[in-house]
């Protein structure tokens, strides 16, 4: 009898010990923390997730999930991991231009209880467009990303400062046989298109989209005045035909390949003229985007930042990677590595990086000029409405009275839309 007794208590001592161990390595088990970034983000930032990761050793465990090489399936994925419930990941790097419809769909958690105004005022202004909505910080920038106007110092003494100029400088080298071609872009029907459109539209003094009203400017003299430009380019011979199968990579490489003379394109490519397989290596200024007479070259602000989902389990512990991987010395590090332009004001004037890269002070000023693409939820559809008929126009299927009209009737019809379902 006391040998059962004895067994019971055994027994009974046995599993409250396992019941406790459970316990104890459940509680000291790091907290894991999933973000979804895009492929070239989650290859750049391997060695700061692992700095992360020893630095929280036993109690954050940081993991990148790797996102497609293109941007919007990238916003697929993290869309359809949304609208299936439980989303795997904790935050999203995502674009500027996702953020009002991730806000919007309540998909987001504001992150004003982890950013207090004095890291709010060590942002570069031009940096801290878009990071906002409905009053709210939904997003914290990792890198900033603008246009820039790339030109051969060795084929000309100073960039061309307005729309006139870029084509009579482009023509009259190609004549003299020093490049095969004057200017590329991206003249693809992609979202770079509308970037685009947008620093020209930006050139002539309009404007897409007036965000308090929803005032629609795509028919506007100044609009024509844009498209019929991008458009010369191309008949003038100012830029190849195949400039409208042109995407970033396209451009770069034509560039990169001494066969040009100018190219629009963003702060990356930079760092690629550099390598040695360059044809322009060490021959390479960059500026802001040209403009007429009167108005002010600016460039399309792209960018890229880390948002929390609501659904997130630690939305503390994500904060915590967040701030690690855009920390000050993150940003030099990707800058160093990757030529990522930074966001933080101090690193502008960094000796270090100043004596390691001489666009930094033209980086700082693009920063300062910066225009966001339209703040709304509609973004994609109204972009998208765009795109299209620039294209029509680029490759002569439309005119560009008719495709602006067009342009500027089907975009007040998804803005109109959008408001009746309110």
């Amino acid at each position: 009898m006391k040998r059962r007794i004895f067994t019971k208590i055994a027994l009974l001592f046995s599993l409250s010990s396992v019941a406790l161990f459970a316990s104890w390595a459940l509680s000291t088990r790091p907290i894991q923390i999933n973000i979804l970034m895009p492929a070239p983000f989650a290859e750049s930032t391997t060695d700061l997730v692992q700095q992360f990761n020893k630095d929280h050793h036993g109690r954050i465990q940081l993991r990148v999930t790797r996102g497609p090489l293109e941007t919007e399936a990238v916003s697929d994925l993290a869309i359809s991991s949304l609208l299936l419930g439980k989303s795997p990941f904790d935050a999203l790097l995502i674009d500027v231009t996702w953020l009002p419809k991730y806000a919007a769909a309540g998909w987001l958690i504001p992150l004003d209880p982890w950013i207090d105004q004095q890291q709010i005022d060590s942002i570069a202004p031009g940096a801290m467009l878009g990071n906002n909505f409905d009053g709210k910080l939904y997003r914290w920038p990792l890198v900033a990303d603008m246009g820039l106007l790339y030109w051969r110092t060795d084929l000309m003494s100073k960039p061309p400062r307005t729309p006139e100029e870029l084509i009579k400088v482009s023509l009259k080298l190609q004549k003299e046989g020093r490049v095969a071609n004057g200017y590329v872009w991206q003249g693809r029907q992609y979202e770079g298109l509308s970037c685009v459109f947008l620093e020209v539209l930006d050139g002539f003094g309009g404007q897409w989209l007036e965000p308090e009203t929803d005032n629609v400017g795509l028919d506007s003299s100044a609009s024509l005045k844009a498209a019929s430009w991008l458009r010369e380019l191309i008949l003038s011979g100012a830029s190849p035909k195949a400039v409208i199968n042109y995407a970033e990579n396209e451009a770069l490489q034509a560039f990169k390949s001494g066969d040009v003379a100018l190219m629009r394109n963003w702060p990356y490519a930079w760092g690629e003229l550099q390598k040695p397989n360059s044809d322009v290596r060490g021959n390479v200024g960059v500026t802001t985007m040209v403009a007429s007479a009167g108005n002010r070259s600016t460039s399309t602000l792209g960018s890229w930042g880390f948002s929390i989902l609501k659904g997130s389990s630690n939305p503390q512990a994500a904060a915590e990677a967040i701030a690690f991987l855009t920390s000050t010395s993150a940003q030099k590090t990707l800058f160093l590595n990757e030529s990522y332009t930074p966001t933080k004001v101090e690193l502008f004037k960094d000796q270090e990086l100043l004596s390691k890269s001489q666009i930094l002070p033209e980086l700082a000023k693009a920063l300062e000029s910066t225009d966001e693409r339209p703040s709304t939820p509609l973004y994609a559809q109204i972009s998208d409405v765009l795109q299209r008929n620039l294209s029509s126009i680029l490759t002569g299927q439309s005119s560009v009275s008719d495709a602006m009209a067009n342009a500027q009737a089907n975009t007040k019809k998804i803005l109109m839309a959008a408001r009746e379902t309110k």
